[in-house]
């Protein structure tokens, strides 16, 4: 008898994560690696509009860098690296040596291709790995970044651990993440389970414990919330008036698709219930 998993338990499987709108449609990629001139390497941000998920783009992993005092030969672990895009954009702007490691493999496969067509093969390691697993990309690093991944995971006692772990005493931690800013109706439960594999949101107090138990300090919690309210709103509109152009150059089911997840964020966040955090910390000495 087919049984429907839980919605923690699909939100913690490459499966599931992968069925989210944002994820699919990765055919994506072919059709901008063949607009490009296959005879010269491509400067990284020319694939901003593809490989930057996150909300506020290369500015806030310009944020993560200058945060965590990023430079050259800087190990930095990208964790939950998607397309490769901050991971590309630290090694080229900052000369960082970066392991991205990421947990559907078609993302790491497509994101791998982008790297060498930025002749970034050298700097950018990509890894197909669970964060979760302490074989995967085991350190010790400088730092450890990530954008939008942790609210994936609800373990988040072993995910914090994991982080600590692959960190050098004094390491820098950077997560762009979400967090929950007041009590969530049912309608925004279920979109956050269901549309973005978001089962577990802790308060502010909560998060900054877990950080200090996980071995951390000088936590810094800097909240996003109105900002990336604004630049949801803003992305979903330009997005429905450049919708001509986008089916043009590739096609209705993945403008239907994006559309359809842009609106769901737009929604969230207008509620004033949930949060946007930049968050980031370093690594206590002689941590576990």
């Amino acid at each position: 008898m087919n049984r429907s998993p839980t919605a923690e338990s699909r939100a913690d499987t490459p499966t599931a994560i992968k069925r989210m709108k944002l994820y699919q449609y990765l055919d994506r990629v072919e059709r901008a690696l063949d607009a490009t001139d296959a005879n010269a390497p491509c400067p990284p941000e020319i694939f901003e509009g593809l490989d930057q998920l996150h909300y506020e783009g290369r500015d806030a992993v310009d944020h993560a860098a200058e945060q965590l005092g990023l430079g050259e030969g800087s190990r930095v672990l990208d964790a939950g690296s998607g397309l490769g895009g901050p991971a590309r954009w630290l090694a080229a702007r900052y000369r960082c040596r970066v392991t991205a490691l990421e947990l559907q493999p078609e993302l790491n496969e497509a994101a791998g291709r982008l790297t060498t067509r930025c002749s970034l093969d050298d700097a950018v390691t990509h890894l197909c790995g669970d964060l979760l697993d302490p074989d995967a990309a085991p350190g010790p690093f400088d730092a450890l970044v990530s954008w939008l991944v942790f609210l994936h995971i609800p373990d988040r006692e072993r995910l914090l651990a994991r982080c600590r772990q692959r960190l050098r005493d004094g390491g820098g931690l950077y997560a762009e993440d979400f967090y929950l800013r007041g009590p969530l109706t049912e309608c925004e439960r279920r979109l956050l389970n269901d549309e973005v594999f978001c089962t577990h949101l802790v308060d502010r107090k909560r998060y900054i414990d877990e950080l200090h138990a996980a071995g951390f300090e000088g936590i810094e919690f800097e909240d996003r919330t109105a900002a990336w309210s604004d630049f949801v709103a803003e992305r979903a509109g330009r997005f429905q008036q450049d919708r001509e152009a986008f089916v043009a150059e590739h096609d209705q089911a993945t403008f239907d698709a994006l559309a359809a997840f842009y609106a769901t964020m737009r929604s969230l966040f207008a509620g004033g219930r949930l949060g946007g955090v930049r968050v980031s910390a370093r690594a206590v000495g002689g941590a576990a």
